[in-house]
């Protein structure tokens, strides 16, 4: 395991799932971690059990991410590195989406505002909060949490898949943004549907039996923060394939 001693992350969307694995796995290597969730009280409650620190914030609004940035770098001294992962999934616009499909002119308007401003807005507005301090700082690492590319273009994935689909192209634009710079930015996807609160309870079985663990996050995230990773920069990793492809680069 790569040690991360010192080393300090910002988690969105860290109360759960995705976000709650990486965050574990970061503070098992030494990390000092804060995670966010848009309930403070949530946020204290998950951050507790995961031996990190849990602050309210609403990564929709540009003025509760610039106070939570805030918050999040006076808590740790500063933020070495963005873990991008805040979002919401399909189930809040359809409950039954794997077993019921709905087409996307079903989609309640306000449903895919929501979906859209938290998976793809709240990257934007995060990144746009937390890199400025970077660039000043001349380090820092942002890894934008990203999903499957057949994810983008299933049927009835309206919002979700577009949403996930935008995020993607920021995170690339952003990195060749950073190209000159001392900052870097990466992408990590676990590599398939994963066993998280956005996968519905009524699931079949033979379904939720091919579902990734969270926990397939853990290793490349924790070598994306050390010293391993210096200078990656603009690359797609794929966290069921890590272990392959981290050995071709060796």
């Amino acid at each position: 395991m790569e040690r991360l001693d010192g080393t300090r992350v910002l988690v969105t969307g860290g109360t759960s799932g995705l976000g709650a694995a990486m965050a574990a796995a970061l503070v098992e290597a030494g990390a000092q971690v804060v995670v966010t969730g848009r309930d403070v009280d949530r946020a204290r409650a998950a951050a507790e059990g995961l031996g990190a620190v849990g602050i309210a914030m609403d990564v929709r609004s540009d003025e509760d991410v610039t106070r939570g940035v805030q918050t999040a770098a006076d808590v740790l001294g500063g933020i070495d590195v963005l873990v991008n992962n805040a979002g919401i999934g399909m189930r809040s616009v359809n409950p039954r989406f794997l077993t019921d499909p709905q087409p996307f002119w079903a989609v309640p308007p306000a449903g895919f505002r929501d979906l859209v401003e938290t998976d793809l807005t709240g990257y934007f507005l995060v990144a746009r909060a937390v890199v400025p301090r970077m660039l000043e700082a001349g380090s820092g690492r942002v890894v934008t949490v990203s999903m499957n590319h057949s994810t983008m273009n299933r049927r009835g994935f309206v919002p979700y898949g577009p949403a996930r689909a935008g995020a993607e192209a920021l995170a690339r634009i952003m990195a060749q943004d950073l190209q000159d710079s001392p900052v870097t930015a990466n992408i990590l996807l676990p590599g398939g549907a994963t066993a998280t609160g956005m996968i519905p309870d009524d699931v079949p079985p033979e379904l939720r039996a091919h579902l990734l663990d969270p926990g397939v996050m853990a290793a490349p995230i924790r070598w994306l923060c050390s010293a391993a990773a210096a200078g990656v920069h603009d690359q797609r990793i794929v966290a069921s394939e890590f272990e392959g492809w981290l050995a071709a680069r060796t």
